[in-house]
């Protein structure tokens, strides 16, 4: 049995470098990890590998990388989750369509495109992690439920006086949803004056 080590090669620097991004998202807690970059990588690698030589004769090697590219969709859409009003996971899902991506060119032997994507993606991810922590904003909700509706309506003059700032307002028979709008450096203190403001009404923060 003839053991072809150069492509079992690119299968392990494909799931090596797919698993360097998948640990930094594991280090965030997102919703996919060191294990599924790894595999997506590694099985778009062994993908180009099988449309490069497990066939004779003519055929179009992109053929096979065009379905991964399309299909790697499916499993981003997985991660992207839309829960009260906020969408989360698209980063995660981009990295897993850029780890797709590297995976293709491992599996094309083009190592040193692979390492560079790769080193590019944590960079990029790292840097804009430090950049939003410091000055970058979030909207966040807040959920308010209470039978008074003069009291919900009063609330957003409360906030406005006490210098939240109020993104949008909904209120429905019992209840109001407020979008926050807060520096990311703040979240924390805006999080325990909200809760002043409404600790006797019960508050649900998204």
């Amino acid at each position: 049995m003839n053991i072809e080590w150069n492509l079992i090669l690119r299968l392990l620097v494909a799931g090596l470098l797919g698993g360097m991004i998948g640990l930094e998202r594991e280090f965030r807690a997102k919703e996919a990890g060191v294990r599924t970059h790894f595999i997506v990588a590694l099985g778009s690698s062994l993908f180009m590998i099988i449309s490069q030589f497990a066939f004779s004769g003519q055929f179009d090697h992109a053929r096979v990388a065009a379905q991964v590219v399309s299909g790697i969709g499916f499993i981003g859409a997985g991660v992207i989750i839309f829960q009260k009003n906020v969408v989360r996971g698209i980063t995660t899902a981009a990295g897993l369509w850029v780890a797709a991506a590297i995976g293709l060119a491992c599996g094309s032997g083009m190592y040193d495109i692979s390492i560079a994507a790769t080193l590019m993606t944590i960079s990029c991810l790292e840097t804009m992690h430090f950049i939003t922590r410091k000055i970058g904003e979030k909207i966040f909700s807040v959920s308010i439920t209470e039978t008074d509706p003069e009291v919900l309506v009063s609330l957003a003059e409360t906030f406005k006086k006490s210098g939240v700032d109020v993104e949008s307002m909904a209120i429905t028979e019992g209840k109001a949803v407020f979008q926050i709008r807060s520096h990311q450096k703040d979240y924390l203190s805006l999080v325990k004056k909200i809760l002043t403001l409404t600790k006797d009404l019960k508050v649900e923060i998204v």
